[in-house]
């Protein structure tokens, strides 16, 4: 089975000090063991550029661009990237119209429109309450936590 991984579990492999580094390991090391595929889109490593260089008194990592770069050849080797294709876009737009999605919230239903498009069904995320309104449309969101 693939799995999409969520930026936030990037985040958290990124920072080895964070308490929920180990769990991040943990879980993918049990799914990949498992024969599970672990893959993003390109909005993953966008988001995770963003945080990843934002100073940590802005909610970011504070990491340099250069040590980004090094983190996301990293991820790149490590999961593989499923490609942007113009079917994203109108999957994107039915969503965030039947699911009433508003604000931030278009960042998640892109990602759901991404894994529709690709035929994924799971999400590898800590934050599993914002994607419970994609379940009536097969996406299930999986803590890491609970690998």
């Amino acid at each position: 089975m693939i799995y999409l991984v969520d930026t936030n579990v990037l985040l958290r492999l990124a920072d080895r000090r964070h308490e929920l580094h180990p769990v991040v390991r943990t879980a993918m090391q049990k799914l990949r063991q498992d024969e599970h595929q672990l893959q993003v889109v390109a909005q993953n490593f966008i988001e995770f550029w963003n945080v990843s260089t934002r100073p940590k008194d802005r909610n970011g990592l504070g990491i340099s661009p250069p040590g980004t770069v090094r983190l996301l050849r990293l991820f790149e080797r490590l999961f593989p990237l499923l490609p942007d294709t113009p079917l994203i876009y109108p999957e994107w737009r039915r969503l965030v119209a039947v699911c009433e999605v508003v604000g931030v919230q278009a960042h998640d239903a892109r990602l759901v429109a991404a894994m529709k498009v690709h035929g994924i069904s799971r999400i590898l995320t800590f934050d599993t309450s914002d994607f419970a309104r994609y379940h009536s449309e097969g996406i299930e969101a999986v803590d890491p936590s609970s690998i």
